[in-house]
């Protein structure tokens, strides 16, 4: 039995580095598809080439057409525009839903069972418009988000504290952007308490700083945003399923009561296995936090609605 084939749709930073981390495991095939000709096929070869260096034998395309993406066990799909000066948020949203239902379409045409990764932004509303399309089991469509914004507020209570990452757990729920909801009262340093390390006024900062974490790093770079960090969460996403690992972490996912959501893609914590999204984890919450992933939900169904009329033109 041959390794799993991943396709990876779009060939930017984030599908790039989600590419080159793939292959850096020498447990996949890869294929990356671009509409711009030359560029995948080019990071293709340098990936390629850097496998004799590096010493991972996995087996990197790339390519303009999905012919090479049959047989598919997973989709990441990173591609789509960013907002550009002058462009509306609608605007935005119109052209991402348009780029996400061909792209989906041309994957379940050549890999029906595939497990599609979303991370095209507005993650959200992007994973309504591949389920719809898609026609796919719930379970299979996932979106990346909750495992990058729990990094970021890692990263940054690790830094605070002067210890190692790994000490830190945390859990971020919600939609991806401001309306995310971190957990603090989940949030733990080496088995205890974030409360017991830090301040409450700390402890706000960082989450601010947290929900802010995108904006941060694009006003740094000027042009372009996140790409290491992204791309690594959706590598991990894609670990978990494919080797069954049953893992909880927090992603996108399709809600279907489980916390009072219904109908709805929303950052939550999650099990993932070979099925995918194997099952959806509910955490006690706090009165506000429960409003908060209220209001955060109810920002998703305002553009899953305006979605709606454009997949229905």
């Amino acid at each position: 039995m041959g390794r799993p084939k991943i396709t990876v749709v779009g060939a930017g930073n984030v599908g790039g580095t989600v590419a080159q981390r793939l292959a850096e495991t020498s447990c996949y095939d890869v294929v990356l598809v671009d509409i711009v000709e030359g560029v995948p096929q080019g990071k293709a070869l340098d990936l390629t080439q850097a496998g004799a260096i590096c010493g991972y034998r996995s087996r990197i395309i790339g390519a303009n057409s999905y012919d090479d993406t049959a047989g598919s066990a997973m989709a990441v799909i990173t591609s789509g525009v960013a907002r550009k000066p002058g462009m509306s948020r609608d605007e935005l949203l119109a052209t991402n839903t348009k780029i996400i239902k061909s792209v989906v379409e041309q994957i379940m045409a050549r890999s029906p069972e595939a497990i599609l990764v979303m991370v095209t932004n507005p993650l959200d509303a992007m994973a309504h418009v591949a389920l719809r399309v898609s026609k796919l089991p719930k379970e299979r469509v996932v979106g990346m988000a909750g495992i990058l914004d729990a990094a970021r507020m890692r990263s940054f209570i690790a830094a605070e504290l002067g210890i190692s990452v790994a000490e830190v757990q945390a859990m971020v729920l919600g939609g991806h952007g401001d309306t995310m909801v971190p957990l603090l009262r989940h949030t733990t340093v080496a088995g205890r308490p974030l409360s017991e390390w830090m301040p409450k006024d700390t402890m706000v900062a960082l989450v601010k700083r947290t929900q802010d974490g995108g904006a941060e790093i694009v006003n740094l770079l000027k042009s372009g945003s996140a790409f290491y960090a992204p791309s690594a969460a959706a590598v991990e996403m894609v670990e978990a399923i494919l080797k069954d690992q049953r893992r909880v972490l927090p992603c996108s996912a399709l809600c279907q009561g489980e916390y009072g959501i219904s109908g709805l893609f929303v950052g939550v914590p999650v099990r993932l296995g070979r099925v995918g999204v194997d099952k959806i984890i509910e955490f006690e919450l706090s009165a506000d936090e429960r409003a908060a992933l209220t209001a955060s939900a109810h920002a998703v169904r305002d553009l899953c609605a305006t979605v709606d009329k454009i997949l229905d033109a």
